[in-house]
């Protein structure tokens, strides 16, 4: 609140807590000069929820010259016209006085009596029973004023003879619904002087016009027309009912004709703000499968208006296979998705141990069964598993497994009962006798083992400096056996600890080892093992795993363990072959240029020999002697260039012979 509302404020408080009588003095003849009634239209929204306050609400300001204290102005509101069906309520707030003094105009809310402009009310904010008048300003208002309320704001001046003004806010209630549109009213602004000759002491009227708008929602609006962004344009197949898939689900449905939903195609079509707008959808089906929506017709292709937010249904037709289904919106096609629809009766049972060593405790995914019908496709109805050693695991009572469309398999819970091997079978009915097929069996082994030793292995002997190394702890029971899933508590007397500072981003060993059921090359997982990921230190040498056996182990298992493994550095291998071979370079360099130097010794001596054999060709054998001298200088030169270079590349064998430490 600024300073000068704030004093407005007090100032009107002042004179409403004097009970001033302003009302008593009446002068015959007073006027109201230059009034005038300026609007400023508001606006709302359909939204639900929202608060109206002074920012959205339309604005109605009444300001004139008073001649006299008796002169007072009423402002009301009458309703003009609403959108069809609006039951919004509209109601008329006293927002501020506009008068740069706070004293000089005075607001309340009268009720109107046959001589004019009577006392004010004698109940709401602010007001005083009887004649009393209280004034009010900003957030000190009277109750706003409704169509139906019969009431009137009153404003008159604070002695007279001053500019008065005052602010007033039309606005469409909170609580009441709203719906798109333009809500106008009526302003009606009276003027009265007691005395004066007309109606309860009536002057003159004036009236304007105001509107508060309602637009409609941004979503709504794009609903109605919007342009379509096709990079933000989805179409996304979900398994049965589901629109929630942020990819496309990829599974098997039962090829039977029927009326379920096998899976549902989610469209979005939207604009670059990211509102939903609609726009036209075809679906194309090839191979088995329809396509349809809630209206009900089903079909091998559709085209519907979509809405922004549209679902696609699909259900089967009787035939199996491979069904591809095509959506095209008007401003984008996608890629072909898929659905299998596989025969009601399967044609192969394929068992798989996932957990080869259980407890005497339920254990889900043990078994996992790949069932495939005739043509080749996952055949994804409800498997059952059995036990054919009962007294072992599970029962004779076939069991339902849990089908995995991801994977493409049935995981199946066995329930361990006493230590040994169970046998089970997986089939297609709830009865061994219904089934259409039966598996081979499987085992898996009971254990009723205690913890005895613990063992710590790397997965391999040596490794690169930096290599990723999987190192496994193992807790072992009183015959050697793995122990089945779980934590097992103290196994160590404190977490493994290495010689030599793993890298970063290496697991951190614990002293009480979780033990994983199977085994996986995607999940890093060994069955009966608790898996750590390292990195190996980037410097040569052995890296060893030590630990000590506490008190989660028999007596015989406290001892101490390690395992080790060796880092090789091969650049120093490379660097002494490079020496080598830079080496035998040099030898090779050496034995040219002797045998340069000896040819030119031979030259030299056949030289000589013409010299004395043929005097009388002196002529010849001064020129002979002269390409032997030129000869000898070209054969001194490159001797001296190749000993400089024999000089550099030593000096380079010198070098990396001291780098290698050779």
């Amino acid at each position: 609140m600024s300073k000068t509302t704030f004093f407005k404020r007090v100032a009107l408080t002042a004179i409403a807590a004097l009970g001033l009588g302003v009302f008593s003095v009446l002068p015959a003849q007073a006027t109201v000069t230059g009034l005038t009634v300026t609007v400023v239209d508001g606006t709302s929204t359909v939204t639900a929820g929202y608060v109206s306050d002074s920012t959205t609400a339309a604005m109605i300001t009444v300001a004139g010259l008073f001649d006299s204290a008796s002169d007072s102005v009423t402002v009301d509101f009458v309703q003009k016209s609403v959108p069809a069906g609006s039951a919004a309520v509209a109601r008329l707030y006293f927002f501020d006085s506009t008068t740069p003094l706070a004293t000089t105009t005075l607001v309340d809310s009268p009720t109107i009596s046959s001589d004019g402009v009577g006392a004010s009310a004698a109940s709401g904010p602010g007001t005083l029973a009887g004649s009393s008048t209280a004034y009010l300003s900003g957030s000190d208002s009277l109750t706003g004023l409704k169509t139906d309320d019969g009431k009137v704001f009153r404003i008159q001046s604070n002695g007279g003879g001053d500019y008065v003004g005052a602010q007033f806010a039309l606005q469409l209630e909170s609580e009441t619904a709203r719906i798109v549109g333009t809500y106008t009213y009526t302003v009606v602004v009276k003027t009265y002087a007691p005395g004066a000759t007309g109606l309860n002491g009536l002057v003159a009227t004036q009236t304007a016009d105001v509107s508060i708008v309602v637009p409609d929602t941004a979503a709504n609006i794009a609903l109605a027309g919007g342009t379509i962004d096709s990079s933000k344009t989805t179409a996304i197949l979900n398994e049965g009912t589901g629109t929630t898939a942020s990819s496309d689900d990829s599974f098997s449905a039962l090829a039977t004709a029927t009326n379920d939903t096998r899976g549902t195609i989610r469209v979005r079509t939207y604009t670059s703000a990211s509102l939903a707008a609609p726009e036209s959808i075809t679906v194309t089906v090839t191979g088995p499968g329809l396509v349809g929506t809630d209206a009900g017709v089903y079909g091998k292709s559709i085209t519907v208006a979509g809405d922004g937010d549209t679902s696609i249904l699909i259900r089967s037709d009787g035939t199996a296979g491979t069904g591809s289904f095509v959506v095209s919106t008007t401003s984008r096609t996608f890629n072909a998705k898929t659905i299998s629809f596989y025969k009601a009766i399967p044609s192969t049972i394929t068992l798989a141990v996932n957990k080869p060593v259980i407890g005497t405790s339920a254990t889900d995914d043990t078994i996992r069964a790949t069932i495939k019908d005739a043509d080749g496709v996952n055949w994804a109805g409800t498997a059952y598993i059995y036990s054919t050693t009962t007294t072992i695991a599970s029962s004779a009572t076939p069991n339902s497994c849990t089908y995995d469309s991801t994977l493409g398999v049935h995981k199946c819970r066995v329930t361990g009962k006493l230590a040994g091997t169970a046998s089970l079978k997986v089939i297609d009915k709830s009865t061994v006798a219904a089934a259409n097929i039966t598996s081979e069996a499987a085992t898996v082994t009971v254990s009723q083992g205690v913890a005895t030793t613990a063992t710590i292995a790397f997965d391999k002997a040596s490794y690169a400096p930096g290599e990723k190394a999987l190192v496994h702890v193992k807790v072992l029971d009183e015959n050697g056996a793995a122990m089945p899933e779980g934590t097992y508590s103290n196994v160590f007397v404190a977490a493994p600890t290495t010689n030599s500072a793993l890298g970063a981003g290496s697991d951190s060993f614990l002293a009480s080892p979780v033990l994983d059921g199977a085994t996986s090359a995607v999940s890093g997982t060994t069955a009966g093992a608790d898996t750590y990921v390292v990195y190996m230190p980037n410097k040569a040498g052995t890296v060893t795993i030590s630990a000590i056996g506490s008190v989660g182990l028999a007596v015989a298992g406290r001892v101490a363990i390690s395992a080790s493994a060796v880092v090789v550095d091969d650049s120093n291998d490379a660097a002494i072959e490079a020496a080598t071979a830079a080496s035998d370079a040099a030898l090779e360099a050496i034995d040219a240029a002797n045998a340069a130097t000896d040819a030119a010794n031979l030259a030299a001596e056949a030289a000589d020999a013409a010299t004395v054999a043929a005097e009388e060709a002196r002529d010849a054998a001064d020129a002979a002697t002269a390409a032997v001298e030129a000869l000898a200088t070209e054969v001194a030169s490159m001797m001296a260039a190749l000993k400089a270079q024999i000089t550099t590349l030593a000096k380079t064998v010198a070098k990396i012979a001291k780098k290698v430490k050779a």
